[in-house]
């Protein structure tokens, strides 16, 4: 009896695991998307190769994940205690990978996101429509395939929250 293996499901991660090297031999970290071919006999659109770094993917999902009204942060306790010191720094600049997690494979990846949302907002609908912004953002940019999105709610942020920390900033009345 012979066995042949099937094609990749959409729900499995990535072969390629973060940060190791790409099938098509690129450099760790990076995704090859197309090998390309060299010579003048070749059209000029696959001419060459292109890789995406993983820190590519990161950036779009973060950003993506932060459009969406009731998403107040991402990342968990500590990463945001740090990113909060960070953002005070002069000079600094917030970090829009807080929170974010790839796994990038030749033509796929998976995205993990660790959120904040705000107290009140249906937290179901928030990470439908998160979920929905991260893969058509990525997909459309990067032309990867996002075979999952997975996102771990770890907080809930309070209006009593910010009421608290302007007063415990203020040393005088």
């Amino acid at each position: 009896m012979t066995t042949q293996q099937t094609p990749q499901q959409p729900t499995q991660r990535p072969n390629a695991a973060k940060g190791t090297a790409s099938p098509k031999g690129g450099p760790a970290g990076n995704t090859t998307l197309s090998g390309g071919a060299a010579g003048a006999d070749q059209p000029a659109a696959t001419r060459g190769r292109t890789a995406i770094a993983d820190v590519v993917v990161v950036k779009i999902a973060g950003m993506a994940a932060r459009e969406i009204p009731g998403v107040y942060d991402m990342g968990g306790g500590l990463s945001r205690t740090f990113g909060a010191v960070r953002d005070r720094v002069p000079g600094g600049r917030p970090n829009v990978g807080r929170g974010v997690k790839v796994e990038v494979g030749e033509r796929q990846t998976a995205i993990d996101l660790d959120l904040v949302v705000e107290y009140g907002v249906p937290i179901t609908d928030v990470a439908r429509d998160v979920r929905e912004n991260v893969v058509a953002a990525v997909e459309r940019i990067t032309g990867l395939e996002v075979v999952e999105v997975n996102i771990d709610v770890n907080d809930v942020h309070l209006i009593e929250d910010d009421a608290e920390s302007a007063s415990a900033d203020s040393r005088v009345a």
